[in-house]
């Protein structure tokens, strides 16, 4: 009787890790070089977090049209962060270099 408890403890707790591990969204990563945002399009979902990296040698930025999201100039390497609470598309841009744009979709 106690290996039949311990088995449905155990088959009990895989659940509850495999719950877990599927309530928090990877993070995806957009890298910015040659004056690019690659992938120029993003599909995420909710409770996501995106991460642009600076791999170009000159300074970027991320800002996004509506205003939602606004990094700092970022040098080469350096790194922004943001986690989308909410369905919608975000267009977002280097506020540096205009021409720069990108998208992010939350579903």
């Amino acid at each position: 009787m106690r290996l039949r408890a311990f088995i449905g403890l155990f088959v009990s707790a895989c659940f509850l890790v495999a719950a877990a591990a599927q309530s928090t969204p990877p993070p995806k990563e957009v890298k910015i070089d040659n004056f690019t945002f690659g992938p120029a399009e993003v599909i995420v979902p909710v409770g996501a977090t995106v991460t642009w990296t600076n791999r170009d040698d000159i300074p970027h930025t991320v800002v996004s049209s509506d205003k939602v999201f606004k990094s700092k100039v970022m040098d080469t390497e350096e790194k922004y962060s943001f986690t989308f609470a909410s369905t919608g598309t975000y267009t977002y841009f280097c506020s540096i270099h205009p021409k720069m744009t990108g998208k992010v979709i939350v579903r």
